[in-house]
């Protein structure tokens, strides 16, 4: 007698055994939050990028300093990393300027190590947030694949173990249980892929980023201190 199986994606999956079904759900809401952050992130980069050139074009215009500073500050949550980490130096100089009363008395270097420390200090809560969920993409990459193959094992040994029960082993009876385990491998692989290759991009715009803001608070350092003398 010739039994026809269900061998589509679907059947495959609800037929399985619980605990690869358990991995399987598993992996589908470990895909489903990285897809979430792999847009929240990338939209996020893409605007770090449009704001830190739109502020570089308005810095480098030759514009007054104070009057940037002011539009800096009084839009903080919409100017862009490199604005925030211009308006903590600019303000750190400002009050330590202030803080001498006169221009003899004026520490230039204790003014200008001020401005350069809240820069560093800005740019590392900057970068904090930009590199936030990077950690989780990268683990979704590296572990995924493994919780696939664990929920392909069991799924195989599970099938194995039924063979104990039938007294002509064949093809036909071992591969649907092979088939249903071999798809945790293939929904580890759909969750890491994706993971990988956010992370990888994701790092290397961020790292420029980084470039960039190190090298402002370096020409702004040096801008502040022709001003100071």
């Amino acid at each position: 007698m010739n039994v026809t199986q269900d061998l589509s994606f679907l059947a495959l999956i609800t037929n399985a055994h619980l605990i690869v079904q358990l991995i399987m759900a598993l992996l589908l809401g470990i895909s489903l939050t990285s897809w979430t952050y792999i847009f929240r992130k990338m939209f996020a980069v893409r605007a770090a990028r449009r704001q830190t050139v739109e502020f570089e074009r308005s810095f480098w215009a030759g514009g007054n300093l104070h009057a940037l500073h002011q539009t800096a500050n009084g839009n903080r949550a919409d100017s862009g990393a490199l604005a925030r980490i211009f308006d903590a130096g600019m303000g750190e100089f400002i009050k330590g300027k202030a803080s001498y009363g006169s221009r003899e008395a004026l520490d230039v270097g204790a003014v200008l190590d001020g401005a350069r420390r809240a820069m560093r200090a800005a740019f590392q809560r900057e970068m904090d947030v930009l590199e936030a969920h990077l950690a989780f993409l990268a683990s979704v990459g590296s572990v995924s694949p493994y919780i696939g193959l664990l929920g392909t094992v069991w799924g195989i040994m599970n099938a194995f173990r039924g063979l104990a029960n039938v007294q002509q082993a064949t093809l036909a009876a071992v591969a649907p249980g092979i088939a249903e385990a071999l798809i945790a491998t293939a929904i580890g692989l759909f969750a890491a892929i994706p993971a990988v290759v956010a992370y990888n991009r994701f790092s290397h715009d961020i790292d420029r980023l980084a470039i960039r803001f190190e090298s402002f608070v370096e020409e702004f350092s040096n801008i502040l201190q022709r001003q100071s003398r």
